[in-house]
């Protein structure tokens, strides 16, 4: 039988864990052939999340769980996971429940087509209105710019073949772009289209900085774009400066005694000046920090701890129907 991983990260999720594994419980019992194993890696959470985990695991022994000793952000974690694996393909899923388990039955029927990477992509969400629609405009805004075509609206639950995980092995980025990296290394994507539900339990972990991050890391990753427009902002602002500062010099040459220029053009022309400086050279600083996280080469995490991984017993679907 073809083994198949599902991965789910969580920090913080102790009320979503036993629904979550129902779930996907009850979706393997639909479908047969396969061996199942359903990984859990928790990035340090400070609530009863662990404690859940264990619980589900004495219950489904083909369920396991990465412990690590810190939070490590919401893109190594899971990426550790995907890599650490030894499976056919592996299938991302959050734990809020917001993407339903049963497209996994979806994900290998196109799969077993010939397709190495089947994603969800929603065409609505029930999410707050604004965060939706500034997702949808931010993923419009990284396709327009990027080096690759990239896929809109992709919410990163997906199946990827084995063959997508050691070519990703390969790369030496601390904070893998998945979604960009698929498109990068030219595998053939399958969408399908769901309309997403509203978290089923608690609050999301997400805030600006933690989205602003991921936002940085896509462009950093897939885009060389913003670092030419700072260079052509630069060179025209330097060819207007000084054409201003020359055409205040003649107009003082001709006028001496009387031309007095005043300080509120110096004021603006030296704010404008210093404010796209600063924001172009903070923006250079996220490819610098890019590269010099990458030079490093510090592992994606550190695990606390590991129970039951891997999996000694994975589920098929005639043990799950027996269940």
């Amino acid at each position: 039988m073809k083994k198949i991983s599902i991965i789910t990260p969580v920090f913080n999720e102790e009320d979503n864990i036993v629904p979550l594994s129902q779930e996907i419980h009850e979706v393997i019992k639909l479908i047969p052939g396969y061996e199942f194993e359903h990984i859990y890696i928790d990035n340090c959470s400070t609530d009863r999340t662990i404690d859940k985990i264990k619980e589900v695991i004495k219950e489904k022994s083909y369920i396991g769980l990465i412990a690590n000793n810190r939070n490590y952000g919401q893109i190594r974690s899971p990426f550790h996971a995907m890599i650490s694996v030894d499976a056919d393909a592996v299938i991302t899923i959050t734990a809020d429940l917001q993407d339903p388990p049963i497209l996994i039955k979806d994900f290998i029927s196109k799969w077993e087509e010939g397709i190495p990477v089947v994603g969800a992509v929603k065409n609505k969400s029930k999410e707050n209105p604004f965060i939706f629609w500034a997702r949808k405009a931010f993923y419009k805004i990284l396709k327009k710019i990027s080096d690759t075509d990239l896929i809109e609206n992709f919410s990163g639950y997906a199946l990827y073949d084995k063959k997508v995980i050691n070519e990703l092995k390969k790369i030496p980025d601390l904070y893998p772009y998945v979604r960009g990296l698929i498109v990068d290394l030219g595998f053939k994507f399958e969408p399908v289209y769901f309309h997403q539900d509203i978290r089923r339990n608690g609050e999301s972990k997400n805030n600006f900085i933690t989205l602003f991050d991921y936002a940085m890391v896509g462009i950093v990753s897939n885009s060389k774009v913003p670092i030419r427009i700072a260079t052509l902002i630069g060179l025209f602002s330097s060819i207007i400066s000084l054409l201003i500062g020359f055409v205040y010099l003649i107009l003082k040459l001709i006028n001496w005694d009387n031309f007095d220029a005043g300080f509120t053009p110096l004021i603006l022309t030296i704010s404008f000046g210093f404010s796209v400086l600063i924001f172009f050279t903070g923006l250079i600083g996220e490819y610098i920090a890019s590269i010099h996280s990458n030079i490093l080469r510090r592992p994606y995490v550190v695990e606390e701890d590991r129970f039951n991984f891997p999996v000694q017993s994975p589920l098929n679907n005639e043990d799950a129907l027996n269940d």
